[in-house]
């Protein structure tokens, strides 16, 4: 004898729905009118901005001024739910989120520097780990100004043009940079030099590599900067 249920007979359907949340991002330093380089510090997998931009304090002077965008998804870290960390994106619903994303952080943008004048202001936008995915897929989305893009520690598994079209790039100063020791690049090499190698290939790139692990490492961030 089969049994028939209600849930046999009807359809699974997905359906996406537009919502309005709060997200919230950090900056220092001050935008006034002294201001000539502005940064956007893009974080990684699991952790939160307000401890990564503590990373660029000692570029902030009169001049200049960070912003730093923290994911809106958040999770626990550990077992005892006291650490906290956030995500840009998983595979779950990918498209939605990229699109979501770049809104996200054009509205950030846009609010902070509509209605200022940037011919004589640098723009640098920098994305460590998952971040580097981040804002390539800001940056081509095409509504911002960007002189210099660093991309740090991060990784592209079907290679640049996976997250932003190189052409993209032509006018934008590009920098790589790594760790020697980063625990998640060494652990497979031939993939790691054959990815810097394509990018090498695809896009002007400059190619930095610094003692350390995966890290946004200050003094090879000051001698970038002092470089520029």
């Amino acid at each position: 004898m089969t049994v028939t249920t209600a849930a046999q007979n009807s359809e699974l359907s997905e359906h996406q729905i537009k919502i309005e949340r709060t997200a919230r991002y950090y900056t220092l330093g001050e935008l006034n009118d002294n201001t000539k380089t502005i940064w956007f510090v893009v974080h990684g997998y699991g952790q939160l901005s307000q401890y990564f931009i503590r990373k660029f304090a000692n570029i902030t002077n009169n001049e200049t001024f960070i912003v730093a965008p923290e994911a809106p998804s958040r999770f626990y870290l550990d077992d005892d739910f006291k650490r906290v960390g956030a995500s840009w994106m998983t595979r779950e619903l990918r498209h939605s989120e990229i699109y979501d994303n770049n809104d996200y952080l054009n509205t950030i943008y846009e609010n902070l520097l509509k209605d200022r004048d940037l011919t004589n202001i640098e723009i640098n936008i920098l994305g460590f780990s998952q971040g580097c995915a981040t804002v390539c897929r800001w940056l081509g989305a095409g509504k911002i100004k960007c002189n210099r893009l660093l991309l740090w520690a991060g990784f592209f598994s079907n290679g640049i043009r996976e997250v932003i079209e190189p052409e993209k790039l032509k006018n934008v100063e590009t920098y790589y940079i790594y760790g020697d020791n980063d625990e998640f690049l060494v652990a497979y090499p031939e993939i790691s030099e054959k990815f810097r190698a394509t990018l090498i290939d695809e896009i002007n790139l400059k190619v930095i590599c610094f003692e350390g692990k995966h890290t946004v490492d200050e003094p090879t961030l000051k001698s970038i900067i002092a470089g520029f």
